[in-house]
C-alpha cells in the first residue's frame, strides 16, 4: 500500500463543511481546512479511498494532480498538454472533463472543459497515437480543472459522480432529499449518539425513505459507499485494487447485522411507502426498519424513553400550495406537543410561515440547501427544560465545539503563538499585546491580551471580523463557538474575562458610540459591573474599556510610535491631533514635553483622556484638552499663527481612515486629504520641529509631491511591534521635517 502523501479537496452541500471535516479526520485526513462548500486536506491514497467509502456528507472527493499559472486559454491548453497523462489515463477508455471557478479569460465552464479535454487528448495522441473517447456519464476517468484567477488546479475525481448516489435509490418522490444532505441532518441532530443509547427514531412523513434509510445505515455502522458499483478511481491507472478490496472487506466486517434502536418511517402515501421499502431492500437495511401506512397525526411513540423525530415535511415547493403546507406543519406540531414530550426533533422547513405553524421553539437553526431550494433545519427540544437543562445543553454545545477538528487546529495555533509571544513580551516588559490576528483565515479574529495593572488578572479582547456575505451564517457562528471554546482552555483565562466584539466598518459618529453587545459574546457585562480596566505600558497607566466601544482606548500597534514620541518630546511644545484617548500625549508628557495640546471631536474620548491624565498625575493646566473638528481647527490655527499664535515643536497626526461624522465640516478621507492635513501641520511647526504622521489605512500611498517639499522618512517598519510582525500593513508611519537647503 502506497504511503505517498496527496492533496485532496472534498466538496459538500452548503452548511455541512464542519461535519465533513470531522468525518475526514476519522478517515485519516491531515490538516483538514474548511472552504465554504469544500474541505481541503492531505493524506495517503488510503485516506482518499476511505473518504469515498465512509463519508456520509461529501459530494465529491478530488485528488490533486498538478497546478499551474495560465493567463489565457492558450496557456491553459499548453499547460494541460504538458502534463504526463499517460500515467493516469488509458487512451483506450473514456474520460469526462469539468471546469469550475473564475478565470479572467475562460469565462464559460463548457469552454474550459473543452480546452481541458483538447489538452489531454492532444498529449495522449502524441504519446500513444490514440486518444480516449468522451463519455459524460460514468467515464473511466473524470478530470476536473478549477481556476482561482490565473491559478489552475487539475484533479482526478475519485468519486466519478456524486457520492450522494449510494446505489439504493432508483426512484424517489417529489423534491427528494439528497442522501448526503439527509445524513448531514441526522449528524446535526446527534442521531449517532442517540443510536448508541438505543433511542427510538421516527420519520412521520418519510416519503421515499431517505432519512429512515440513512438513519438505519448510521445505526448499523454501514459504510454509505459500500453498495456503490461505480467510482471514478476504478478506471484510473493509479488505482490500487488490493487496497480498495481490503477497505471494502473491513467495512463489511464493521457493519452490524442488527440494531437495538427501533427505526420507523410512516407516511399517508402508500405509493411512497412502496418506493421506500424497495429502496431499503437495495440498501440492505430492510430488517432494521419498520414502515407504517398512517397519517402523521396518528403516529405515537412506542416506548416511554425519549427518541428522535427527524422529518422533511412536504412544504410549498412540494405541495404547490402554501396553505396546505401550513396545515401540514400545524398538524405535525400539535402531535409533537401532545404526545412526544421529552423527545428531540429535527425538522426541515423551506419557509418561516410554515415553520411558525409548529408552535414550537427551536434552540438551533441551520441554513442548508436541498438542491436549489434553501431550507432551514429546526432543532427542537420537545421537553420543557429548566435552567439546569439549558446549562447542560450549553455545556454540551461547548464540548462539541471544542472537540471539532477546526477547534483543535485553532487551539494548536493559539498555543504556539502564546509560547512565542509571551517570551518576547517578557523580554520587552510588555503586558498588553496581540496574540492572534486571523492567522487562520477561517477563524477571522483579532485576539488581544490585557493584563490589569499591579494584579495577576488577565483579560482577552476578541474582535471578530464581520464575515462577507458569501460565508454561510451558520458556519460563521460555529467557528465563533469553536474559537471561544478554545480560549479558556489554551490561555487559562476564565470565560468571564473574555470580551467579544464584532468588527465591521463604522460610519458617521458610530465610532464614537457605545456598541451593542455581540449576540454570542462570551460574558456580557452586567449593568452594575465595572467596565473599565487599568493597564500598564511603558511605565505609564491607561484606562481601557473592553466592552462598550469597538476599540479599547489603547491602540496596541502604536506602542513603538508612542515610545518614539516620548524620546523626542523633551522641552517640546506638543500637539496631538485626532488624539482619541490621548495615550500619545501621556507618553510625550512623561518624556518632558514643556506643554501639550490634544484635540478631538468626541467628548467621550476627551473625558477618557482626562482620566488617563489623572492616572498619570498630569496637570490639565499644562496639558490641555480641546474639543474641535481637527481639520477646521488646523485651518483656524494657521490663520491665528499669522497673528503671532504659538507654534509647536512636535506634532502627532493620526487621522481616521474615513469619517463622515455629522459634527464634522464635510467628509474626511485620509488618502485624499492627507496632503492638506500635512501642509497645515507643517505651517504650525517651529524651525527644527518634527511631524509624525500615522494612518491605519490598509492601501495608503503618500502623495509623491510631499517628498519634494519636505523631508519625508518612512518609519513604518521601525514602529511595528513584535506582536504585529505578521501584519506589516497594520499602520503606516512617517517622520516629516522641513527640507534642508
Amino acid at each position: 500500500m502506497s504511503a505517498a502523501e496527496h492533496a485532496f479537496v472534498a466538496t459538500v452541500p452548503r452548511g455541512l463543511a464542519d461535519l465533513l471535516a470531522r468525518e475526514l479526520a476519522s478517515c485519516g485526513a491531515q490538516d483538514a481546512r474548511e472552504r465554504g462548500l469544500s474541505v481541503i486536506f492531505s493524506g495517503t491514497l488510503e485516506t482518499g479511498y476511505r473518504a469515498c467509502l465512509w463519508s456520509r456528507t461529501a459530494s465529491r472527493v478530488l485528488l490533486q494532480l498538478t497546478e499551474f499559472e495560465a493567463a489565457n486559454s492558450d496557456q491553459f491548453h499548453a499547460r494541460v498538454q504538458a502534463f504526463d497523462w499517460s500515467a493516469h489515463i488509458d487512451p483506450a477508455r473514456s474520460i469526462a472533463c469539468e471546469f469550475t471557478g473564475s478565470h479572467p479569460t475562460i469565462t464559460h465552464s463548457h469552454y474550459g472543459a473543452l480546452r481541458l479535454k483538447d489538452g489531454i487528448c492532444d498529449r495522449l495522441r502524441e504519446d500513444t497515437g490514440t486518444r480516449p473517447d468522451v463519455e459524460p456519464s460514468r467515464p473511466a476517468v473524470r478530470l476536473h480543472a478549477h481556476a482561482n484567477g490565473t491559478h489552475v488546479t487539475l484533479s482526478l475525481d475519485l468519486a466519478g459522480e456524486g457520492l450522494h448516489r449510494r446505489g439504493y435509490r432508483t426512484e424517489a418522490g417529489e423534491a427528494p432529499l439528497r442522501e448526503n444532505l439527509a445524513a448531514g441532518v441526522l449528524l446535526r441532530a446527534h442521531w449517532p449518539e442517540a443510536a448508541e443509547r438505543s433511542a427510538e427514531f421516527l420519520d412521520p412523513m418519510c416519503g421515499s425513505g431517505t432519512l429512515v434509510i440513512e438513519a438505519a445505515m448510521i445505526a448499523a455502522r454501514r459504510a454509505p459507499g459500500l453498495q456503490r458499483e461505480y467510482f471514478g478511481f476504478l478506471g484510473w491507472k493509479g488505482h490500487d485494487a488490493a487496497l480498495w478490496q481490503h477497505l471494502k472487506t473491513e467495512a463489511r466486517e464493521r457493519a452490524l447485522p442488527a440494531v437495538a434502536s427501533v427505526i420507523r418511517g410512516s407516511d399517508i402515501d402508500q405509493r411512497a411507502l412502496t418506493i421506500a421499502a424497495a429502496n431499503a431492500q437495495r440498501a440492505g437495511v430492510t430488517a432494521l426498519i419498520r414502515f407504517e401506512h398512517r397519517p402523521a397525526a396518528s403516529v405515537r411513540p412506542l416506548t416511554d424513553a425519549p427518541g428522535l423525530i427527524c422529518t422533511n415535511p412536504p412544504y410549498g415547493e412540494r405541495l404547490g400550495d402554501d396553505t396546505q403546507a401550513r396545515s401540514v406543519f400545524a398538524e405535525l406540531g400539535r402531535n409533537l406537543r401532545e404526545h412526544f414530550a421529552g423527545w428531540d426533533a429535527a425538522i426541515l422547513s423551506a419557509g418561516q410561515e410554515s415553520a411558525r405553524e409548529l408552535r414550537l421553539r427551536s434552540y438551533r437553526v441551520h441554513e442548508l440547501w436541498n438542491g436549489a431550494i434553501a431550507v432551514r433545519l429546526l432543532r427542537i427540544d420537545l421537553g420543557a427544560p429548566g435552567a439546569e437543562d439549558v446549562e447542560v445543553r450549553r455545556q454540551q454545545q461547548q464540548a462539541e465545539a471544542a472537540a471539532s477538528p477546526g477547534a483543535q487546529m485553532f487551539a494548536n495555533r493559539l498555543g504556539k503563538n502564546l509560547k512565542r509571544l509571551a517570551r518576547l513580551a517578557q523580554r520587552a516588559q510588555v503586558s498588553c499585546y496581540r496574540l492572534y490576528d486571523a492567522d487562520m483565515p477561517e477563524y477571522s479574529f483579532a485576539i488581544d491580551r490585557y493584563a490589569a495593572a499591579a494584579t495577576d488578572e488577565v483579560h482577552l479582547h476578541v474582535q471578530e471580523y464581520a464575515a462577507p456575505a458569501s460565508v454561510d451564517v451558520d458556519a460563521a457562528r460555529r467557528r465563533r463557538r469553536e474559537a471561544l471554546s478554545s480560549l479558556p482552555r489554551v490561555l487559562q483565562i476564565p470565560p468571564e474575562r473574555i470580551h467579544l466584539r464584532l468588527r465591521r466598518r463604522q460610519s458617521g459618529s458610530e465610532q464614537y458610540q457605545r456598541q451593542p453587545a455581540t449576540p454570542a459574546a462570551a460574558t456580557p457585562a452586567s449593568s452594575g459591573e465595572q467596565r473599565t480596566l487599568t493597564v500598564e505600558e511603558g511605565g505609564l497607566r491607561f484606562l481601557v474599556n473592553l466592552d462598550d466601544y469597538l476599540d479599547t482606548g489603547l491602540f496596541l500597534d502604536q506602542r513603538l510610535t508612542r515610545a518614539r514620541l516620548r524620546e523626542r518630546a523633551r522641552g517640546a511644545r506638543f500637539l496631538n491631533l485626532f488624539c482619541y484617548t490621548a495615550s500619545a500625549t501621556v507618553y510625550a508628557a512623561s518624556g518632558g514635553a514643556r506643554s501639550t495640546l490634544s484635540v478631538d471631536l468626541s467628548n467621550s474620548y476627551l473625558d477618557w483622556a482626562a482620566q488617563n491624565f489623572k492616572l498619570n498625575g498630569l496637570d490639565c493646566a499644562q496639558h490641555r484638552l480641546e474639543r474641535a473638528d481637527c481639520f477646521a481647527w488646523l485651518r483656524e490655527a494657521v490663520q491665528r499663527r499669522a497673528n503671532g499664535a504659538p507654534v509647536f515643536d512636535l506634532i502627532f497626526l493620526d487621522p481616521p481612515t474615513f469619517s463622515n461624522s455629522k459634527r464634522m465640516q464635510g467628509v474626511l478621507d485620509v488618502q485624499r486629504d492627507h496632503p492638506e492635513l500635512i501642509e497645515l501641520c507643517m505651517q504650525l511647526l517651529a524651525p527644527g520641529g518634527l511631524l509624525l504622521f500615522s494612518t491605519n489605512a490598509q492601501r495608503f500611498r503618500p502623495e509623491p509631491a510631499l517628498a519634494q517639499r519636505w523631508q519625508v522618512r518612512d518609519i513604518s517598519a521601525q514602529t511595528l511591534p513584535f506582536d504585529f510582525e505578521r501584519n506589516p500593513r497594520i499602520h503606516c508611519c512617517f517622520e516629516i521635517g522641513a527640507a534642508q537647503n
